[in-house]
């Protein structure tokens, strides 16, 4: 539900309508990129959707949390699909993001307001934004080596091998903790 409505809603829809109609532009500054974000979403759903019909979905729960969603814990490809899944959609928020902030920094350059006169509202798009940016790849890293844990014999989050299991909890919440943030400074903003 993060991933797929309220995200894509609150920071894809309102932004990409917004962001243009306070600024008198006629589009985003990088469409194709817009269109790429787009479709990577779609994709994520699809493979969403997959892991959920195969083996009756992942069953590590909502955060994935290592010993749950490890090899032994989840032997099924739902917990790979769902993997690749967040990659795909976490993808698609960052090129939203880096093109939220290339429209508001480049192209209004003309207009003659400054910066301190802009409406809340792209404000926080742009609190959003920098902390989509600094967050999402930490959660990148974070399920690339659960992934590399379960495919490729890596021992990152098993304690029996000397890895450790609450390094992904932490890494998971250095994300979690800002999407938080996230998905209620637009809505403040709207309000």
């Amino acid at each position: 539900m993060i991933f797929f409505f309220v995200m894509p809603f609150s920071i894809g829809g309102l932004s990409n309508l917004l962001i243009p109609l306070c600024f008198s532009l006629a589009d985003m500054c990088l469409p194709r990129i817009n269109n790429l974000s787009f479709w990577m979403l779609v994709f994520s759903f699809c493979l969403t959707l997959i892991s959920s019909s195969i083996y009756l979905g992942a069953s590590s729960g909502w955060t994935l949390y290592p010993p749950y969603s490890s090899y032994p814990g989840s032997p099924s490809l739902s917990t790979d699909f769902i993997i690749f899944s967040l990659h795909l959609a976490g993808a698609s928020s960052i090129l939203s993001s880096i093109n939220f902030i290339v429209t508001v920094f480049i192209l209004p350059i003309n207009n003659s307001f400054s910066f301190f006169q802009y409406p809340l509202f792209i404000v926080a798009q742009l609190t959003v934004s920098f902390l989509l940016l600094i967050s999402l790849p930490v959660l990148a890293a974070a399920i690339t080596m659960l992934l590399f844990d379960r495919n490729f014999s890596t021992y990152f989050f098993s304690n029996v091998n000397g890895g450790d299991a609450l390094l992904y909890q932490h890494l998971f919440w250095f994300f979690g903790h800002p999407e938080v943030y996230v998905l209620i400074l637009p809505a403040f903003a709207v309000i």
